[in-house]
């Protein structure tokens, strides 16, 4: 097992939960910890420990987002009009990076961040290689052509641990797709339980 595979494993197994729905990670085995101390017997979290854990899932689910990127988001959903947990999520799922996973243009958030930053996406036929770029309504992301062979793109398009969610559009044999439209918490295929409030408690505290 690679190092990157290993880092983001060791997340499943801190969180408790496979976050990505993966069958390959390993807390489909061992659902404690990692490490010499990960399987003692866990306390009763307190209020402040399922709020933190909340935000660590959502921050682990985008590629394990900083801490102050993450805050900056969290500020800017509280700043726009509307619900903040749902202003949240929203902007957390323009991230071109999320977006180009939601695509099936990556295997993994991770995987999509680095295909972002390798340059291989196009918005509206401009190259763009900044993973926290945020999708606007109606724009057109696309493979450059160069990039359209590559043999990890294909397996992911081809893969079926999941589907394409709905307020995207895409055409995976021209590796083209739309952001249509922005989703509400329920329409985002989380393969685990997302509490976009507990992080809005958790910050406001």
């Amino acid at each position: 097992m690679t190092k990157r595979a290993e880092s983001k494993y060791k997340i499943n197994r801190r969180l408790g939960v496979n976050l990505w729905g993966r069958a390959k990670s390993p807390i489909n085995k061992h659902d404690y910890g990692p490490g010499q101390h990960g399987q003692r017997r866990k306390q009763k979290p307190t209020d402040f420990g399922i709020q933190l854990m909340a935000k660590q899932k959502l921050k682990g689910y985008y590629g394990n987002i900083g801490e102050k990127q993450f805050r900056k988001y969290y500020d800017e959903a509280v700043r726009r009009k509307g619900d903040t947990s749902e202003n949240l999520i929203e902007l957390l799922e323009r991230r071109l990076d999320a977006v180009v996973y939601r695509l099936k243009f990556a295997i993994t958030p991770f995987a999509s961040r680095q295909f972002v930053n390798h340059g291989h996406i196009l918005i509206n036929g401009k190259r763009v290689n900044i993973p926290s770029y945020l999708v606007k309504d109606g724009d057109v992301i696309e493979v450059r052509e160069k990039s359209k062979q590559l043999a990890v793109l294909l397996d992911s398009t081809q893969s079926t641990e999941r589907d394409v969610p709905e307020y995207l559009e895409v055409d995976h044999r021209a590796m083209k797709g739309k952001f249509g439209r922005a989703p509400k918490l329920t329409d985002v295929p989380y393969p685990v339980q997302m509490e976009p409030n507990l992080v809005v408690e958790f910050y406001s505290r």
